[in-house]
């Protein structure tokens, strides 16, 4: 059976941390789906200037549960996390991977989102550096390396880190993919 996972992001995503990974998983076999705050489409940020779109396939609100995806994907970006980190419902999402014991996978900025669900204490995580005291302070053991995976959560620093990232993420759904063949940043 095909495996799905979610992309939760709204404006301001890092555009390569979307748009590589999600690549990369469909270069896998892996159905994608954008779940954001509104319908339509929403920007990335690229090189400090809005980026391209991306279309969004549902709403927050027009999920019900995590049932039907098998992981979460959390691209970063300065803006998009700190924008989802307020929402409600955005947090409850990730809160409902983080129960259901489907892999979470956080990039730069993202995993911002996983202290803000309360996920991340005793963990192991790694994320942008000027997060790490934040997600320090959550009670998380923060390393500098290009991919953490510690249980379900997987956490990567920046974009450079894509190909790892990505396969991460694949290989935590029972999948299989060479690194070298997955796009980077």
């Amino acid at each position: 059976m095909t495996k799905r996972v979610m992309i939760l992001a709204t404006d301001g995503f890092e555009q390569s941390e979307l748009m590589k990974p999600k690549a990369n998983l469909e270069k896998a076999g892996i159905e994608t789906e954008v779940v954001s705050l509104e319908s339509g489409e929403i920007k990335g940020w690229q090189d400090g200037n809005w980026g391209e779109s991306v279309r969004v396939d549902k709403t927050v609100d027009e999920v019900a549960n995590c049932e039907g995806y098998d992981a979460l994907l959390l691209p970063g970006g300065q803006m998009n996390p700190d924008i989802l980190r307020m929402n409600e419902r955005a947090i409850a999402i990730v809160r409902e991977f983080g129960m259901a014991g489907k892999p979470i996978a956080a990039i730069c900025h993202a995993p911002w989102l996983l202290a803000e669900a309360g996920l991340i204490d005793g963990k192991t995580v790694t994320g942008w550096p000027s997060i790490r005291t934040d997600l320090k302070n959550a009670g998380a053991n923060v390393v500098d390396q290009e991919v953490a995976t510690d249980g379900q959560i997987i956490t990567s620093r920046n974009p450079d880190d894509i190909p790892a990232f990505s396969k991460a993420l694949i290989d935590s759904l029972g999948e299989t993919v060479e690194q070298a063949e997955l796009e980077a940043a």
